[in-house]
């Protein structure tokens, strides 16, 4: 939460609370012996965010400046204003906390550039079993119904488009009740096939996310959408590796899908090398998805992978630039281009004197730039032909002066 100077009001409102450990992982594993555990517990505080000393003062981390209580009253990113570091780590009590960051991620989104933003929509109870090592984790993650109403309303405020994954039908409704625009669905559900039923009987824009996917697959899924009479159908390339190796980033899957399925094909990308979504536009994505985050130094798994706003900034920009230099595909003189032709091509010129009626020889001529005269192409064809007027040398010879 520190990535932005903005935060500085946030910070105050809910009041983060300072505490200092050697080993990250381990003391936020340990036990309920470290007092902000026991803060935690006793909902005293409303967030945490847990740093380090850093006398050297490096410019590669966020600081944070605390009160005499270690109660946060300023921060900055990468500015040194204290020797109070910021390892990424940070504790919030309320949920709603998380709605205020994302909050700040549309608004931040926005200003990249970025048409959509994208949530995912989930009960933990609804994805995953209770029993599972993730269930916790996802439980922690939820947003409720409430909390997505005021997240769809700041994209709008933003003039950014609001989208989220459903990985339920309740999650479908919800999202229905919203109106989004279109329904994503994730990699991990294309052969979800009851889902993709529901969400494609709501009659709305479909993008499907095809990473672990085979060409079978996919066509299932296609074929479920299209018996609701829903034809309006996007497919993502992705590999759901994080990040994946070059090697298994296969793009050329991309022109496969494009010559398999007659609609938009795009690319959801998992990696951190932004060069790999321009060149998926370049051989014909239309979509492009990509990880955002305020601050990569932020925890959870996502972090590294994604975009901060600079660099999301930066790739659309690129991206842009990508989309207009691929043109319209026919090969034509282009406008910028007009001025040059007459100082970069030639034609035919006298290479001596050529005195009136006399006939052209093949060593009485030269081919010259500029192109002020007959061109090149037209070489043998004046070959043989009868002067009307004398031609001095290195003169044009234009169609006019011979016969």
């Amino acid at each position: 939460m520190l990535a932005s100077l903005e935060i500085r009001n946030y910070l105050l409102i809910i009041k983060l609370k300072i505490d200092y450990f050697d080993d990250i992982i381990c003391s936020y594993k340990a036990s309920k012996d470290y007092k902000f555990l026991s803060e935690i517990y006793d909902n005293k505080i409303d967030a945490y965010v847990f740093v380090f000393p850093d006398k050297q003062k490096s410019p590669h981390f966020s600081y944070v400046k605390t009160d005499e209580e270690n109660y946060v009253i300023e921060a900055a990113e990468k500015i040194p204003i204290s020797e109070t570091a910021a390892c990424g780590i940070h504790y919030y009590k309320r949920g709603s906390d998380f709605v205020q960051y994302a909050k700040k991620m549309i608004k931040k989104a926005s200003e990249s550039g970025a048409d959509a933003i994208k949530f995912q929509t989930f009960t933990a109870s609804d994805l995953t079993s209770v029993k599972s090592k993730y269930y916790k984790l996802f439980k922690k993650l939820e947003i409720d119904e409430e909390g997505f109403g005021e997240i769809s309303d700041v994209a709008k405020e933003n003039e950014i488009i609001f989208l989220s994954t459903p990985f339920s039908e309740n999650a479908v409704d919800v999202l229905n009740k919203l109106k989004v625009p279109a329904f994503k669905i994730a990699s991990g559900d294309l052969t979800h096939i009851p889902l993709i039923e529901y969400a494609s009987s709501k009659n709305k824009p479909m993008i499907i996310s095809t990473g672990m996917g085979t060409i079978k697959e996919i066509k299932d899924a296609i074929k479920v959408i299209k018996s609701q009479k829903n034809n309006k159908i996007s497919i993502l390339h992705s590999v759901s590796a994080y990040p994946p190796p070059y090697s298994d980033t296969n793009l050329r899957a991309i022109l496969t899908l494009k010559n398999t399925f007659d609609v938009p094909i795009g690319y959801s990308d998992n990696g951190n090398d932004l060069l790999i979504p321009l060149i998926a536009v370049s051989i014909g994505a239309k979509i492009i998805e990509k990880h955002f985050t305020i601050s990569k130094r932020m925890n959870g798994p996502d972090h590294m992978l994604s975009a901060n706003p600079t660099e999301f900034k930066n790739m659309i920009k690129k991206i842009r630039i990508v989309e207009e230099s691929l043109g319209n595909g026919e090969k034509q003189c282009q406008s910028s281009e007009f001025e040059n032709i007459i100082h970069a091509r030639r034609s035919i010129t006298a290479n001596i004197k050529i005195a009136k009626n006399m006939k052209i020889k093949s060593n009485m001529i030269n081919i010259k730039r500029p192109a002020k005269g007959i061109e090149p192409k037209f070489m043998n064809s004046v070959v043989g032909k009868i002067t009307k007027k004398s031609i001095d040398k290195d003169k044009f010879i234009e169609w006019k002066d011979i016969r």
